[in-house]
């Protein structure tokens, strides 16, 4: 489907690729993976042809049809799904020529092509879409313009899904769906019947959703079969063996130094001493993975410390106007170290929680007790638009401590993340995952009792996400966590809130079990269960038959294993000649040629592995389904 052959492309002197190369087969559902600003949402717009490569080639399958979300939806009179129905543009061009069309023939040939494309289910499959993504069937009804720009990117995201190109390109598409859109988009992605790319740093949709990842990682890329966790296991482990092989080699080079050390002024060992000079050169280096250093996030802890409850409501009614509440009669109590994860979909009033309890909603009725020295940051995205572009971190962390002094201040805002490079760089200049940086240190500039955290991860990479966990774990305070990504929420919540139909239901549910209820509830209402006409006989044949496919895995695994122990044993014994000082006096070349086949040994040793870990993986995934 997709090839890029020794890619190299460079922006305004920077380079993004170079000589990258990277194959993704058709069917297959990528997860395409590498820190922020190192050019993905570039190589997506090399393979739509925007703009032309350096050097090297991306080329797509001739005829392929690639689709993407470049927009929102435009604001138009026409309706949600009359907006989704017209992103299938083969089956708009075909519904015409059929209001036209007057020759049998013809007219034959357009019903053949619109039956193939099941046009008479296409209302129902845009409106299942539509559903998935959170809107209600009223609202599908509904013109576009009455939306605002987040919302219209749902229906732009329904567009794409809904026309089902053979290539699939989506950049980040989680940012504006809440957590049970999110869950939804996990389970139609893994079973789309085409190929997709998909730019993300959700760990659970790059864990259930796709089949391999594609990592951007020092200008090259690479692919890995399984999910992200698989691969994150596999590139620790390569760089654990990496780094055990280098240290063995540099315990090697020491030794022969220190004889080189010792006797190369002697004049009888001089021949011995150069020898040695000529192993060491020829003694093979280890590439170590470069270890990508992630700025930690740090969160002060609260002053002063308080008595628990450090809010709470009593029958309190929330919302925007009065009369119109969006929540009623809530009653619920915060305690100075809760971690709390407020579920629930979008529209239902999560975000309206959280400003009354951040006191940015006035309580409608009933009341809100607060502790009175009590101090809240709170984190919502649109807050990046009020940083202030033309000003720098410096600058921002300045007006906090305006008696502070030069050093103080840079001292401060380095400890933000703003070293010297990026502390006098404008805002307008900063990527947005410096400016949620940025944001957060001025939050919690003042030591808060609690976070209010309002989808905070949206442009977070990966390994910043994993930073900010372990920022929120130390952290001593309250938590209050409204997140579309699943592995934050479980990483840190101990406790869950669902906000549905006007009121907050505390939940004994697992994050598991939630996500599994709003996927039930779907399919429920969006598509017809298949009739289960599987007997017992049946599902015995096919489990009998997937064990019987797992048998290659099996022989694969003992063949790795063998290879392993056999090469182990190898390298024990390489070792235990090359630990003889007497060696190298007495058969430098013997020495040399001991050296070599160790390191051969070892190159073996790791490959041998690397195909145990590959079969391991395979197996493990083939036996899950075969349970």
């Amino acid at each position: 489907m997709l090839h890029i052959n020794d890619l190299t492309y460079r922006i305004e002197g920077r380079t993004l690729f170079e000589q990258a190369t990277a194959m993704v087969s058709d069917g297959w559902k990528v997860g395409f993976t590498g820190p922020n600003g190192t050019g993905k949402s570039t190589l997506f717009r090399l393979i739509r042809d925007e703009i032309s490569a350096d050097g090297g080639s991306v080329s797509v399958r001739p005829g392929a049809r690639v689709g993407g979300v470049a927009q929102e939806a435009p604001a138009t009179e026409e309706s949600l799904l009359a907006t989704v129905l017209a992103f299938d543009k083969e089956r708009e061009s075909l519904l015409a020529r059929a209001e036209v069309e007057t020759d049998p023939m013809k007219i034959a040939e357009v019903q053949t092509r619109l039956a193939d494309i099941e046009a008479h289910s296409a209302e129902a499959r845009a409106a299942s879409v539509l559903s998935g993504l959170g809107f209600s069937t009223e609202e599908q009804l509904r013109p576009c313009a009455e939306f605002s720009g987040g919302w219209r990117m749902r229906v732009a995201l329904a567009g794409v899904l809904f026309s089902r190109p053979d290539l699939l390109l989506l950049d980040e598409p989680t940012n504006y769906l809440d957590l049970e859109g999110a869950a939804w988009l996990e389970s139609y992605l893994a079973k789309y019947p085409y190929t997709a790319i998909i730019i993300s740093h959700d760990r659970g949709l790059l864990n259930r959703s796709v089949t391999h990842i594609l990592a951007l990682d020092h200008l090259k890329l690479s692919v890995h079969a399984g999910g992200y966790d698989t691969y994150a296991r596999r590139r620790a482990e390569q760089a654990r063996l990496a780094s055990m092989q280098a240290e063995k080699i540099e315990a090697q080079r020491a030794h022969m130094q220190a004889f080189v050390d010792r006797f190369k002024a002697k004049a009888s060992k001089a021949k011995q001493a150069q020898s040695r000079v000529k192993a060491i050169e020829k003694l093979a280096s280890v590439d170590l993975p470069v270890a990508a250093r992630t700025t930690p996030f740090t969160f002060p802890s609260p002053k002063p410390p308080m008595a628990p409850p450090i809010v709470r409501l009593e029958q309190a009614d929330l919302g925007y106007e009065e009369g119109s509440p969006v929540l009623r009669k809530i009653t619920l109590r915060i305690d100075n170290d809760d971690r709390v994860a407020i579920l629930g979909a979008n529209g239902q009033g999560k975000s309206t929680l959280v400003k009354s309890v951040a006191g940015r909603l006035p309580v409608l009725d009933g009341n809100l007790y607060k502790h009175k020295k009590l101090k809240v940051a709170y984190f919502a995205q649109h807050q990046l638009d009020e940083l202030r572009p033309k000003e720098s971190p410096y600058e921002h962390v300045r007006k906090l401590m305006p008696d502070g002094t030069e050093a103080e201040v840079r001292s401060k805002t380095a400890q933000l993340g703003f070293g010297p490079q990026k502390a006098d760089t404008k805002v307008e200049k900063l990527s947005g995952g410096e400016k949620a940086r940025l944001l957060f240190g001025l939050i919690t500039f003042d030591h808060p009792h609690m976070m209010i955290l309002d989808e905070p991860t949206n442009h977070l990479d990966i390994d910043s996400r994993d930073a900010l966990i372990e920022a929120l774990n130390d952290y001593e305070g309250a938590v209050l966590l409204i997140t579309h990504d699943a592995h934050l929420a479980e990483a840190v919540a101990d406790r869950l809130w669902e906000v549905k139909d006007g009121q907050v239901a505390r939940l004994d549910d697992s994050l598991d079990d939630y996500r599994a209820r709003v996927l039930a509830a779907e399919r429920t209402q969006g598509r017809k269960e298949k009739p289960q006409t599987e007997t017992s006989a049946d599902r015995r044949r096919e489990a009998a038959e997937k064990r019987k496919a797992l048998q290659p895995l099996r022989n694969e695994i003992k063949k790795c294993e063998k290879e392993m122990d056999r090469l182990s044993a190898l390298i024990a014994k390489l070792d235990g000649e090359l630990a003889d000082p007497a060696l190298y006096d007495a058969d430098p070349a013997k020495a040399a040629g001991l050296n070599k086949k160790r390191s051969d040994a070892a190159r073996d040793l790791a490959a041998a592995e690397e195909s145990w870990l590959e079969a391991s993986d395979a197996f493990e995934a083939a036996g899950e389904e075969a349970i």
